[in-house]
């Protein structure tokens, strides 16, 4: 009996020390970033681009073919808007089997885009990464990347809002539709 009693200590002594010695070489949990001290007070106004004249049909309807372009050279089917510095629809393309959720969706990112003149992924961030849950009692934001303001000159002429894929693809797409003006 006694043997079999030291060795359920030894036995229970040494997963103990195991245990141990494995919980001491796991890394930290990466720490979350450093939110921005909402307090602080800015020399200058964050995101002032001015409003310039707005985006031609031509352009816009140039912006989107650069989108679908990017969206089917990668298989992905899209919603894809263009709006003017106000948020008002200038063009929209909506490609085939692209889900019609997102239709009004990209309307929205590029309408936030717009008025509130940054992409929506700064949005994204504040939520996501900050918990600036606030941000989402603002009217008409929406927080989820693939909204790009337009800029020619400085100055904003419209953005670009694309949706039906995840986030980082939504944003990929617009990118690649905005580099074709924002110069």
């Amino acid at each position: 009996m006694t043997l079999r009693m030291f060795t359920a200590i030894a036995l229970a002594a040494g997963v103990l020390a195991a245990g141990a010695a494995y919980a001491q070489q796991q890394p930290a949990p990466a720490a979350a970033p450093a939110a921005p001290d909402l307090n602080a007070v800015p020399d200058k106004m964050p995101f002032a681009t001015p409003y310039g004249t707005p985006i031609t049909l031509e352009r816009a309807q140039a912006a989107i073919q650069a989108a679908v372009a990017e969206a089917n050279k990668r298989g992905w089917a899209l919603n894809i808007t263009v709006v003017d510095p106000n948020g008002d629809l200038v063009t929209f393309a909506r490609m085939d089997g692209a889900q019609l959720a997102s239709i009004a969706i990209s309307q929205h990112k590029a309408r936030t885009a717009a008025r509130y003149r940054r992409p929506t992924h700064a949005f994204e961030d504040a939520v996501q990464k900050f918990g600036f849950n606030y941000i989402l009692t603002l009217d008409d934001v929406i927080a989820s990347r693939g909204g790009i303001p337009l800029i020619e000159g400085g100055k904003i002429i419209g953005a670009l809002g694309c949706s039906g894929g995840t986030g980082s693809q939504d944003e990929v797409v617009c990118s690649a539709a905005a580099g074709t003006i924002n110069k």
